[in-house]
């Protein structure tokens, strides 16, 4: 059920697509896409923060994972290598303007974030 379709036909503005890349550039552009988008809400970019939001939630997840000796480091490396690619992908879907889910875990962040 993705939605692939580019962001200027569904929403005809680039505001929204600024602000989906916004939410990707570290924690402090999350926090700031999400404001922009509570003064004028666009679907496009609040698709994006949350799927960023995810994303950022779950490297801070896996990085506490990091107490853990062994085991735990072998978890968060890997895991957090996985998030820092989703992270890219999830760029390269707002900069081409579609609304593409990262694999595997997109849609549940879609549904988890939904009140955002």
């Amino acid at each position: 059920m993705e939605n692939t379709e580019p962001a200027e036909k569904d929403w005809g503005n680039n505001d929204g697509k600024n602000i989906a890349i916004i939410a990707y550039l570290t924690i402090i552009g999350l926090i700031i896409a999400y404001v922009l988008n509570n003064e004028k809400r666009n679907e496009f970019a609040s698709y994006h923060i949350r799927q960023s939001l995810g994303i950022f939630l779950s490297i801070f997840i896996l990085s506490a994972l990091n107490y853990i000796p062994l085991i735990g480091w072998a978890i968060a490396s890997i895991g957090v290598l996985a998030m820092v690619i989703l992270w890219i992908m999830g760029i390269i879907s707002a900069v081409n303007g579609t609304k593409k889910p990262v694999p595997f875990i997109g849609e549940y962040y879609q549904s988890m974030l939904s009140g955002i």
